[in-house]
């Protein structure tokens, strides 16, 4: 996200409703809707797999898992914003809108050099103000890294993996580096 779409501002209705028939994805931020830019594979492949290493457990719970294309809605100091994270997790059965969510406990964003920025500083900032969020991952493409923000009570805890385990406290469930990088190492 680097320019707006366009300089005028757009409400909540509008930006839904072009998102429905666009062939191009937007995230919304305050008013301002902002192209997204397309992923390289090694940034498909990651996402894939951290998929795939999840969804036993997703389902076992009943939850819903999402790559890519589901938005999340967030309201805060009386802005509205859209995100597309590459993966989204929700496991509340009322939280079930057509076109976003609004009460994930699983974010997880894999970096690139074009998005890096946004995802450490304002989508971080975004994503921790969501009551029900309980993980935010920010995953390295180019090498064994990611940085997980946990809720722990009303803070937050950032711890770095490079190698072991990453535990999902949404899910209780242990994912390994090795099953999140299995494909993109190939």
């Amino acid at each position: 996200m680097s320019q707006p779409a366009s300089n005028e501002l757009v409400t909540v209705e509008e930006y839904l409703a072009g998102e429905q028939d666009g062939e191009v994805r937007h995230e919304y931020v305050a008013g301002h809707v902002y192209a997204m830019t397309g992923a390289s594979a090694r940034h498909a492949l990651i996402v894939g797999a951290f998929f795939a290493a999840m969804l036993p457990r997703v389902r076992e719970r009943g939850c819903q898992l999402f790559t890519n294309d589901m938005k999340v809605r967030i309201r805060s100091g009386g802005e509205e914003f859209f995100y597309y994270p590459d993966l989204l997790l929700s496991c509340d059965p009322d939280d079930r809108a057509d076109y976003y969510r609004e009460r994930p406990c699983l974010i997880v964003e894999v970096l690139s050099e074009a998005t890096a920025r946004i995802d450490r500083r304002e989508k971080l900032y975004a994503y921790t103000t969501i009551p029900s969020l309980q993980d935010y991952l920010l995953v390295a493409q180019d090498h064994r890294q990611v940085d997980h923000y946990r809720r722990v009570g009303d803070d937050w805890r950032h711890e770095v993996h490079t190698e072991g385990v990453v535990h999902l406290d949404c899910l209780d469930l242990d994912v390994t580096l090795d099953a999140i990088y299995v494909d993109a190492e190939r």
